[in-house]
């Protein structure tokens, strides 16, 4: 699991001392994880001004965004400090959309966590989650070091969100119903073996 920093206010920095790198965000004329003047990838990124969580630093944006909400307020996009989701490849996702939940496990440590689908990712590339869900699975979260190159389960329940971000809460509460419904650890463990 690689981490994700999108839609953290403390991800990306003019002066690349975010909490990642700010090459992965993209680069001008291609950015693809900043809010920018145009609305488009070839914008200039708007910085954050002073009543914002951390004036100075870009507006990381996520796929899954409130759309009742202004594209320049940081509000709009999943904080990966405090959201524990997982990204999914632009052209794989095995039928699940964004704002859809699961369960994240670390099989190394036994530490699991209820997450929604909130990024996108490359082609080909499974295995991001934010820095929340990374805390809450006992792994490395900073964006630029952390992560792990194995061991980390993802289940999935395609149908399961409404397309819009959710409280922590209600991830918790309705993944969980899900997840028992489903067959529990019990069955997750049968798919394991």
């Amino acid at each position: 699991m690689t981490i994700d920093a999108d839609g953290a206010p403390d991800a990306y920095h003019p002066d690349d001392i975010g909490r990642d790198y700010l090459a992965n965000a993209g680069y001008p004329g291609n950015w693809w994880a900043l809010v920018t003047d145009t609305g488009a990838s070839d914008g200039t990124p708007v910085v954050q001004g002073p009543a914002d969580p951390n004036p100075g630093y870009y507006i990381s944006m996520t796929a899954l965004e409130d759309t009742t909400k202004a594209l320049t307020d940081t509000h709009r996009y999943v904080n990966s400090n405090e959201v524990p989701f997982f990204v999914l490849p632009f052209d794989q996702r095995g039928g699940a959309r964004l704002g859809d939940l699961g369960l994240v496990v670390n099989r190394a440590n036994g530490q699991r966590s209820f997450a929604i689908f909130a990024d996108l990712g490359p082609s080909g590339h499974i295995g991001e989650g934010s820095i929340a869900l990374a805390e809450a699975l006992g792994i490395d979260s900073d964006p630029k070091r952390g992560g792990t190159d194995g061991g980390v389960v993802y289940l999935v329940f395609p149908g399961s969100g409404d397309s819009k971000p959710r409280t922590v809460a209600e991830i918790n509460t309705e993944t969980e119903r899900l997840f028992e419904a489903w067959g529990g650890m019990e069955q997750l463990e049968a798919c394991l073996l």
